[in-house]
C-alpha cells in the first residue's frame, strides 16, 4: 500500500494535522527541527509566514517547490 498525505492543515506556531491516506492522522511540530537546523534554507521557515505557506504534491508536503520536505514515512511515524 503506498501511503499519501491527503490533507494538512496549519494548527498554531509551527504544529500542522496531517490525514494520510490509510487513515492515519498525525500532529507533527516543526519547531524543535528549525530551531535546531544550521541550514539557512531551513531555518528561513522560522518566519511563520513562510512556514504556512505550503503546498501538497504528489501526496507529500513540500515548501517552496521542495525548497523544504520531509520523507512521508517519517511524517506518518510522528517523527522529524
Amino acid at each position: 500500500m503506498v501511503i499519501e498525505i491527503i490533507k494538512a492543515e496549519y494548527l498554531k506556531d509551527y504544529k500542522i494535522a496531517f490525514e494520510f491516506s490509510d487513515g492515519l492522522n498525525q500532529v507533527i511540530d516543526f519547531e524543535h527541527f528549525l530551531k535546531s537546523s544550521n541550514n539557512p534554507m531551513s531555518r528561513k521557515y522560522l518566519d511563520l509566514a513562510n512556514f504556512k505557506d505550503f503546498n501538497l504534491e504528489f501526496g507529500d508536503i513540500e515548501w517552496n517547490d521542495f525548497e523544504m520536505c520531509f520523507p512521508i514515512w517519517d511524517l506518518y511515524n510522528g517523527k522529524i
